[in-house]
């Protein structure tokens, strides 16, 4: 492995993290700002706001979509395997192994917990 090799990724991070600082800091300074009633008001769907917008949620609402983004996103880790599932052999195959099998117990225990049952 060539320290070399991850200089396009090292110019490509910084000229992204530079565009961002740029964006951040000139953008203020060159639109217009203009402050008033109508302009500092709500405004969604042409429909008129009403009521206080922090009404409470049901916390089995929030723990769906974290553990939707959490099992969704590990499976981005299925894709280096893969790709190099020939390279990489026997020991690759129980690297995959221990990683769904440490998966498949995280998701029985938010089974056993309950996390996913509504009625509850």
């Amino acid at each position: 492995m060539d320290p070399s090799g991850y200089m396009p990724v090292i110019i490509q991070s910084l000229v992204a993290l530079g565009f961002v600082a740029l964006v951040l800091i000139v953008v203020p300074f060159l639109g217009p700002r203009r402050k008033g009633g109508k302009k500092d008001e709500n405004f969604e769907c042409g429909i008129e706001s009403q009521g206080n917008a922090r009404i409470p949620v049901s916390i089995k609402y929030f723990m769906t979509a974290i553990l939707f983004v959490l099992f969704d996103v590990e499976v981005i880790f299925f894709y280096p395997y893969a790709v190099n599932f020939r390279e990489m052999g026997v020991r690759g195959f129980l690297a995959v192994l221990l990683f769904v099998s440490i998966f498949l117990l995280g998701f029985y225990y938010i089974l056993r917990k309950g996390a996913l049952d509504w009625e509850k």
